[in-house]
């Protein structure tokens, strides 16, 4: 609050001593508000409960360890898989043989990169090539940089469950250059490659029915569906950053927020060659790709398939099919035979040695988590369900704030009506949704309010007493009123291509700045803080609120907007899942021997 209070205070308010009897009071008032909301005594049930959950957490804990067996979210799917360690181990192993992607080395290399980071940015700066607010926007803390770690989550949707290699990076020595590049370069990707680029389900299906609308679907249309093999790992470093500077060049990029082209390829490259990380007890440094969990990588990533696309699919698809690629995942139409196409995608497996796909090739397909099927030239699409998905997700009995709950409902059936091109097929997923909400423990009363709500939003002739929806003709209406409205994905791609404008090109300082100002002044009026959630201080929020109009109503600062967000306590998977290495070694310290007492 002090911090928050000084940092607005500099902006034309009257100054506040940071000594100020004030705080004093507000901190004594908090105190007494917290205190009495924390000495509440919790329900006997929820102690019962709580008392059983901490016991089944503490067996799992033992069990784990004297099995040896390892626990982790799946990706995607964000179930819990249980292994064995030493198959985990064997994965990882052939992991990195296999894509050679990977060097081991002698020693912790945590001291020489940050070293490496601070001296190139210093050269910059002493060079004029960046400004001094970037220097600091792009500097590491050195008591708060870590080295990286490597984990892996287990595919559990996949033959043989393979696992996919994650890079932590948060405190990492590059960690801000990796944010300000991608930020910098994410909205010229998302402008310029748009018509190329499918967002999510919504975005797919408003393609398609473009593509009807044309005329080119018809009864002997084929799906066509690939991934890349180990996108992330697999790009090539060098070649990535030389297909950069033609992206750039292209679009007539040379200077972006005042930095060159080169300065920039400096920075990208750094940001690559810096990838060092700690696994077990051994310090690796990735030579090929880039980290997966690293914010540049992406971008990087979905500019090199940019390159690789129009070399390869674009130039022989015929313009009126439909193509789009979601990061590593591809889908496109084709009116040729079957055999054509698999003659024509086996050629374009060769074309790069480190760009390996695998596609699949029909007239019922999933793509993403839509269910596509060419019945006779009529288009029929569902929600899709993998195979080896859980019926799981927030169970209603966790300790969250309970417009959380009434999201995942109005969520559902919102992906359930965009997604289902007829009411039969929405009326099977809704039945899904309900038998899913009361396996995680929501009441049917609850469910059936929400349901009702849901449609009394958005049909007026619906029945007040059954939730649901029986009109064949109202049920069309809806699902294309619904799929005209963009996505919250849609929504974030067209903000970001639209910050385009703010990237300036020449080295005009006061331009940069000026657009530093822009973003910085659309919150100089608003204090943030957040509380940790919990059911006994249900009414904190309000209270808090209370609390800072009595001390600052009618004052110089009754124009600042406080806001009160929550924190969600750890779950599950922190208290379960172990991926954080022995702080001595991503720190680099010595290792404290155990006394033995």
């Amino acid at each position: 609050m002090k911090n928050g209070l000084a940092n607005i205070t500099r902006d034309g308010y009257p100054s506040i001593p940071m000594t100020a009897s004030i705080y004093k009071l507000y901190e004594e008032r908090l105190q007494t508000c917290f205190t009495f909301q924390y000495m509440k005594s919790l329900p006997f049930i929820e102690q019962l409960r709580a008392r059983k959950e901490l016991k089944w957490i503490k067996s799992i804990r033992r069990k784990l360890k004297r099995h040896k067996l390892i626990l982790r979210q799946t990706d995607k799917s964000g179930v819990f898989h249980i292994g064995r360690l030493c198959d985990y181990e064997r994965k990882a192993y052939n992991y990195r043989k296999t894509t050679g992607a990977y060097e081991v080395l002698s020693q912790n290399p945590l001291n020489d990169i940050f070293s490496s980071v601070v001296n190139l940015l210093n050269q910059l700066r002493s060079q004029k090539r960046i400004l001094e607010r970037q220097k600091q926007k792009l500097i590491p803390i050195q008591n708060k940089t870590e080295l990286a770690y490597m984990y892996f989550l287990p595919k559990s949707h996949k033959k043989g469950t393979p696992l996919r290699p994650i890079i932590n990076t948060i405190h990492a020595a590059t960690t801000h250059i990796s944010k300000y590049l991608d930020q910098s370069l994410r909205p010229l990707f998302d402008r310029y490659v748009r018509s190329t680029t499918l967002v999510d389900g919504v975005d797919l299906l408003n393609q398609l029915d473009q593509y009807i609308k044309k005329g080119h679907f018809k009864s002997s249309t084929l799906f066509i569906t690939f991934d890349i093999t180990n996108l992330y790992t697999m790009l090539p470093q060098e070649e990535s950053l030389e297909i950069l500077v033609e992206f750039l060049r292209q679009h007539h990029y040379h200077r972006i927020h005042g930095m060159s082209i080169e300065t920039i390829i400096e920075l990208a490259r750094l940001v690559l060659q810096a990838n060092a990380f700690v696994y077990g007890k051994k310090f690796y440094r990735q030579i090929i790709g880039g980290a997966m969990g690293s914010p540049f990588t992406l971008t990087l990533a979905n500019i090199f398939m940019w390159n690789w696309e129009r070399q390869t699919i674009l130039p022989k698809l015929p313009s009126y099919e439909l193509y789009g690629r979601y990061i590593d995942d591809v889908f496109f139409t084709s009116n040729e035979n079957e055999t054509t196409i698999k003659e024509w995608l086996d050629s374009i497996n060769q074309f790069h040695p480190n760009i390996k796909l695998t596609y699949t090739i029909s007239q019922c397909l999933p793509f993403l988590d839509v269910l596509l099927q060419n019945q006779n030239g009529t288009l029929h699409t569902s929600v899709y369900h993998k195979p080896a998905a859980e019926p799981t997700l927030l169970s209603y009995v966790s300790d969250h704030p309970r417009h959380i709950f009434r999201n995942v409902i109005q969520t559902a059936l919102i992906r359930a009506i965009r997604y289902s091109s007829t009411l039969e097929a929405f009326n099977f997923e809704r039945r899904t949704i309900r038998l899913t909400l009361l396996y995680n423990k929501y009441p049917s009363i609850y469910i059936n309010e929400q349901f009702q709500q849901f449609f009394l939003k958005y049909l007026s002739t619906t029945s007040a007493i059954l939730p649901l929806i029986d009109n064949e003709e109202q049920y069309v209406i809806l699902r294309k009123n619904l799929l005209a409205q963009p996505s919250i994905k849609q929504i974030l791609i067209d903000k970001s291509a639209a910050t385009v404008e703010n990237i300036i090109q020449d080295q005009n300082i006061q331009g940069y700045e000026g657009t530093t100002n822009e973003k910085y002044n659309k919150f100089r009026n608003k204090l943030f803080i957040h509380c940790l959630h919990e059911g006994r201080f249900r009414d904190i929020q309000r209270q808090i609120h209370e609390i800072h109009d009595s001390f600052f109503k009618n004052t110089f600062y009754q124009d600042i907007r406080l806001i009160v967000g929550h924190r969600n306590n750890p779950n599950i998977e922190f208290e379960l899942t172990r991926k954080r290495p022995s702080s001595w070694l991503l720190k680099n310290e010595p290792q404290q021997k155990k006394t033995k007492i």
